[in-house]
Formats: C-alpha cells, sequence, structure tokens
C-alpha cells in the first residue's frame, strides 16, 4: 500500500470512529460541560436545561424529547435535583445507559439545610481532597439503582473535587461504550482534572483576599464552594429546591441581617430579585449576580473551570460594592 493511501485509509478511520462516538445527553450546563471537556475532539453532547432556565423545573421541548429517544447515554446529576427528569429519561430513553452523578464514586454528599440562616463550615482545602468519612459515604450511594439520597443537597457540582469524581466517572463510561475512543477520553479527562485543580486554587486566593465576607445567597444552592473553599453564607432567602420562600423565613432573615454582619447579597437570573430587595431593603447590602448553572458563560469544554471561577468573582465584586 502506497504512503497516500495508507494516509488516506487512516483519515477515513479517524472520521468513522468520530462518527461512532456515542450520543449524549446532559440534563444542565455544568455536567455538559464536564462531558464536553471529556469528549473534546471526539463529540459533542446535547444538554436539556437551557441557559437561564431553572433546573428545579422545566418542561420539555420537543427537540429535548428528540434528543432523548436518540441518546445513548444521559448525564445527569439525579432525581434531587431534577425530579421531573427521571419519568422521560425511562420512557424516551430506556435504551440508553443511564448515569446518575450524584452516585458516582468519591462523589461528597451534603444534606440540604432547612434554616434561612446556616451555621459555619469546616474548611476543605481541595488539595487534600475530601474527608474519608464523606469518601466512605459516597461510595455507599456508588450504585445506580438501589441507592438513598433522601435529604441530600443536590448541587454537588460546585465542589471541585465532586467535578473531577464525576469528570472521571464520565470518561469511564464513555470509554465503556466507545472503546476505539478510550485513549482520547482518558487524555481529554487528565487534562479536565489539572484545568480544575488551577481554577480551584485560583479560587481560593480569591476568597482569601476578601477576608469575612458575609454574604446571603438567593435560594440555598451553594454549600458545596462553601464548604470546599471555608466560606460561610449567612443564610439564603430561599430552600435549596428553589421554592418560595414562606413570609416566617423571609422575616427571619431579615431579623438575621444586622446581627449576622451581612453586607452581600447573591442574586440569580433565573428568580425574581424584588425578594431579594424585600429582605434588604434600607440595610446597606450590596448585591452581585451568580448562577450556580452558569448562564452567562460560554458552553464547551473550558465551562467547568470557569464556573468554579465564577464564585470567587462574584463575591470579590460584591465586596467591591456591586
Amino acid at each position: 500500500m502506497s504512503r497516500s493511501s495508507l494516509a488516506a485509509m487512516l483519515v477515513i478511520l479517524a472520521g468513522t470512529a468520530h462518527a461512532e462516538a456515542p450520543r449524549v445527553v446532559t440534563d444542565i450546563a455544568p455536567v455538559q460541560g464536564l462531558a464536553a471537556r471529556v469528549m473534546q475532539g471526539v463529540g459533542e453532547p446535547a444538554v436539556l436545561v437551557r441557559p437561564g432556565a431553572s433546573a428545579h423545573g422545566y418542561a420539555l421541548k420537543p427537540s429535548d424529547a428528540a434528543a432523548l429517544e436518540s441518546a445513548q447515554v444521559v448525564f445527569f446529576v439525579g432525581p434531587e435535583l431534577t425530579p421531573w427528569l427521571l419519568r422521560p429519561i425511562e420512557t424516551l430513553a430506556p435504551q440508553a445507559a443511564h448515569v446518575e452523578l450524584l452516585a458516582a464514586p468519591g462523589t461528597v454528599e451534603l444534606q440540604a439545610r432547612q434554616g434561612a440562616t446556616f451555621a459555619p463550615h469546616k474548611d476543605h482545602d481541595a488539595a487534600d481532597g475530601h474527608d474519608q468519612a464523606d469518601h466512605d459515604h459516597a461510595e455507599d450511594h456508588a450504585d445506580e439503582h438501589g441507592h438513598s439520597h433522601d435529604g441530600v443537597d443536590p448541587h454537588a457540582w460546585l465542589d471541585p473535587e465532586n467535578g473531577k469524581a464525576w469528570t472521571r466517572a464520565i470518561a469511564a463510561e464513555l470509554a465503556r461504550l466507545d472503546p476505539a475512543n478510550a485513549a482520547a477520553y482518558a487524555t481529554n479527562a487528565d487534562a479536565a482534572l489539572a484545568e480544575i485543580d488551577a481554577a480551584a486554587a485560583e479560587t481560593r486566593a480569591a476568597l482569601a483576599a476578601l477576608g469575612d465576607l458575609r454574604f446571603v445567597a438567593f435560594h440555598d444552592a451553594y454549600q458545596y464552594m462553601e464548604n470546599r473553599f471555608g466560606v460561610t453564607a449567612a443564610g439564603s432567602v430561599s430552600l435549596s429546591d428553589a421554592s418560595t420562600p414562606s413570609p416566617a423565613r423571609i422575616a427571619e432573615l431579615r431579623a438575621a441581617v444586622g446581627a449576622m454582619g451581612v453586607t452581600c447579597a447573591l442574586s440569580e437570573p433565573q428568580f425574581d430579585p424584588d425578594l431579594l430587595g424585600t429582605v434588604f431593603e434600607g440595610s446597606g447590602v450590596t448585591t452581585a449576580v451568580i448562577d450556580p448553572l452558569g448562564a452567562a458563560i460560554p458552553p464547551g469544554p473550558q465551562f467547568y473551570p470557569a464556573l468554579i471561577r465564577s464564585f470567587g468573582t462574584a463575591l470579590a465584586a460584591c465586596r467591591a460594592g456591586g
């Protein structure tokens, strides 16, 4: 065989490998970002929840249903985040692999907080990894079927250590489904882990420079960030499921703002900003916008590190007065 014929054959084989990459569907943009990094150069994952929408309540569009029907694998956080998604996955994509990332080995889980105000967190240094107790707890939930996440805060992607665990899980499942591209997935995953570590280190440095900043979030989505980076939210207007807060909860938070020294409030583009105004009217508290789903971040392989950095950016903006 001539050199030119061999080169042509290699091009054809490469194109075939790309064409046969698994059809991947993800639930939210952070999961899509992790999958996109692992699949870089091989394929592109689809996402169901569009930027600016809430993951806690979303109506599937016909294009979403079509994507699920053709999917070979669905990566999703779990029904704790998107209870509305489980039935469509089971009915529209019964032939696909279903990977619930909260059950991935190594995932750190935190229990959802209930009160309007919060106690300080124990500091987990990303460089040191998570506690063995957390690891054991995660291993207890590693079976995709038959496990329970009752009371778990579903915003687990906001811990960069979980982002790394999920990257490994995504790469392993893609390699199983697509062994022809297993080496590419492994190489991409290794690079992704290093990028996540770098983003975590930058975020830790940015937060350390802010000192003891006391902030309140619109809804309780940032516990994993707080836990990993050793910062403390004073409370949240809404629960972790973004449900409408009761008048009693708002009154409790208003009463506590001054006593807790709150100077910053984080709003989100998906929800009514007037609720923050109700709580902080006349208090002098500054606000900044942050989105746990990263609506303002361009999708693609670099999405997830940018999302981790956005936490430090938003709090720095709040410290500076918005």
